[in-house]
């Protein structure tokens, strides 16, 4: 699907009200291609009312609303997902939105859900892929 910024956001947004507790999100996609605008639609469905910046020199930010809200930027850590404690962060009551996840490989959980950023020439297509059978829901 095709969409503009806004409607990325609204995408994002809905999805963030049907979020649970330990949800996973895995945001993939090239530099600029609407990850943490994403972020921000996830937190605005989560009821979070507070400006949501990038993570990427702080490489984890925490927000309070309905759950908690993880959002992560693993970009400067890269292959070395023992720099920082990610079990805080994946194992707990809140949603977990990590940019740049792929990055991660191995240390991911084997369940979570992937929504994949890409450009095109009228705006940018989001794809969203389940791993694992809980995440099969939120495909609809």
């Amino acid at each position: 699907m095709i969409v503009n910024e806004k409607e990325m956001q609204k995408i994002a947004e809905a999805l963030g009200r049907k979020l649970q507790a330990g949800d996973i999100l895995v945001l993939t996609g090239e530099l600029g291609t609407g990850k943490t605008t994403f972020t921000k639609g996830i937190g605005l469905g989560l009821d979070i009312h507070q400006m949501i910046k990038s993570p990427t020199y702080t490489i984890a930010r925490e927000y309070q609303g309905r759950l908690p809200l993880y959002h992560l930027d693993v970009y400067r850590i890269g292959d070395d997902p023992d720099s920082i404690d990610l079990d805080e962060y994946l194992f707990n009551d809140g949603v977990t939105v990590i940019e740049w996840g792929n990055l991660l490989g191995q240390a991911l959980p084997d369940s979570y859900l992937e929504i994949i950023f890409e450009y095109v020439a009228d705006g940018r297509t989001v794809k969203l892929l389940a791993h694992g059978d809980h995440y099969q829901q939120y495909l609809n």
